[in-house]
């Protein structure tokens, strides 16, 4: 009988475990910048290389910082919603292009319109790196003191920017 305790105790511990994991949400990954500011940066813009904008630029009002390249399938899909929400004045848009071709970039922007305000190039990933991207796309919302809020790891749906996004936008501005 003894022998059969061990095994049984060790089987309900792995499906207790199993059952944990099969109820988190694969997409939520928590960022540890949430509550800090985002890190320091001076960097051109797609539209004008010899523009620099760096984190204190940007103070003064809640927005979205894009993270998007050219290359990525994701991107293209977000991208009508996003140029959709530009249209409707719903939010700032700030780009962040990561690992990118300024051309390539260029292109995009102008064959599938331009959602945002600026969008900065990030040719070597040092900021995307700075930030704890991984993939593309990925939005913060980032408040009026630069401090980032929230992190979406995907594209920026309707329903995502109606549950989660707009709510918080709306709280910081």
């Amino acid at each position: 009988m003894k022998k059969y305790v061990v095994p049984l105790v060790i089987f309900v511990a792995l499906g207790l475990l199993l059952a944990y994991g099969l109820n988190l949400d694969p997409r939520r990954i928590p960022s540890p910048l949430i509550g800090k500011s985002l890190p320091a940066f001076s960097l051109a813009t797609v539209t004008d290389p010899a523009r620099k904008v760096g984190r204190d630029d940007l103070l003064g009002r809640a927005y979205l910082l894009n993270v998007w390249a050219s290359w990525c399938v994701a991107c293209r899909q977000e991208h009508p919603y996003l140029n959709e929400l530009t249209g409707r004045k719903a939010v700032t848009i700030i780009g962040l292009n990561y690992k990118d071709k300024r051309e390539d970039a260029l292109g995009w922007l102008g064959s599938l319109g331009n959602p945002y305000e600026l969008s900065l190039m990030d040719n070597d990933g040092r900021l995307g790196i700075d930030l704890g991207v991984y993939g593309v796309p990925e939005t913060f919302v980032i408040d009026k003191q630069g401090v980032i809020r929230y992190k979406q790891i995907g594209p920026i749906t309707p329903e995502v920017w109606e549950q989660k996004l707009a709510p918080l936008i709306k709280e910081l501005s």
